[in-house]
């Protein structure tokens, strides 16, 4: 059997880590993908960061602003709403109460 696969882990947290990002300040889809990474989410895809984006702001959980760039095309920026800002409370609590179930779990499985 092979190790954990951190892809499929990171497709059941990549919202949470989107909008944790956000908290911090409106970004673009590379700034985003950019500050993921530089999280330690090395593994994190392009096109996933990117529909991700698309997608919460689809459910209402983003605003979006088009800014022009000095660099090339105009960037479109994201940022969290009042839907976004509850959604991530509700979803900090979900994801400590699962880390905590797994701690124990797995501090369990090691003694």
């Amino acid at each position: 059997m092979d190790a954990l696969d951190t892809s499929q882990l990171l497709k059941g947290v990549l919202d949470l880590a989107v909008l944790a990002v956000l908290r911090d300040g409106d970004g673009y889809g590379y700034d985003v993908l950019r500050r993921l990474r530089s999280a330690g989410l090395e593994d994190v895809a392009d096109a996933s960061v990117y529909g991700t984006l698309r997608r919460l702001f689809a459910a209402g959980a983003l605003t979006s602003y088009v800014q022009p760039s000095e660099e090339g095309p105009h960037r479109k920026y994201y940022g969290l709403n009042k839907i976004g800002r509850d959604l991530l409370a509700e979803s900090t609590k979900t994801w400590n109460h699962f880390a905590d179930t797994m701690s124990v779990l797995l501090i369990e499985e090691v003694a």
